[in-house]
């Protein structure tokens, strides 16, 4: 991802498991707390199931075994992400909250796939390559800037 380095990105913070993720808010369409989620079939250990969602049935990932962590316990939110035409729900423990981040900030701070399995990079690939842009323009937030950003609502 390129980035204008006078320009900011707007992203949400939400939080899984001991990990904080930002996502570009452009692809962000609501969140929520979590719904019930009725499992299907799938060789994907991140694909929860569905979630019906405004009346339509949406797909749940877990996005700490999405991201290659264990599953997740504590799922509390839904974040739902835009993907061309359709949405998907991301389970989280947590969201923070929208900041403002720097594009010099970003380019700092590893990509969300970074350090992923190449099987598990590849298999989100198969099932869904909007959902791997998406994935792509993510990124891991450190400690030390997620202090920086719970200090204030300030960009960084």
């Amino acid at each position: 991802m390129t980035f204008d380095s006078k320009s900011l990105l707007s992203v949400l913070l939400c939080r899984s498991g001991r990990r904080l993720y930002a996502l570009p808010l452009t692809h962000v369409r609501e969140t929520m707390r979590a719904l019930p989620i009725d499992p299907v079939p799938s060789k994907s250990d991140f694909l929860l199931g569905l979630a019906l969602i405004r009346g339509v049935p949406v797909p749940v990932l877990d996005c700490a075994c999405l991201l290659g962590s264990a599953l997740s316990t504590r799922v509390s939110r839904f974040v739902t992400l835009t993907l061309g035409e359709r949405q998907l729900a991301l389970a989280v423990d947590g969201v923070i909250g929208v900041r403002q981040l720097s594009a010099a900030a970003l380019a700092d701070i590893a990509p969300l796939l970074d350090g992923c399995d190449d099987g598990l990079v590849q298999s989100i690939a198969t099932l869904d390559a909007e959902l791997l842009l998406v994935l792509r323009a993510g990124r891991m937030v450190p400690e030390e800037m997620w202090e920086a950003l719970a200090v204030g609502d300030g960009a960084i």
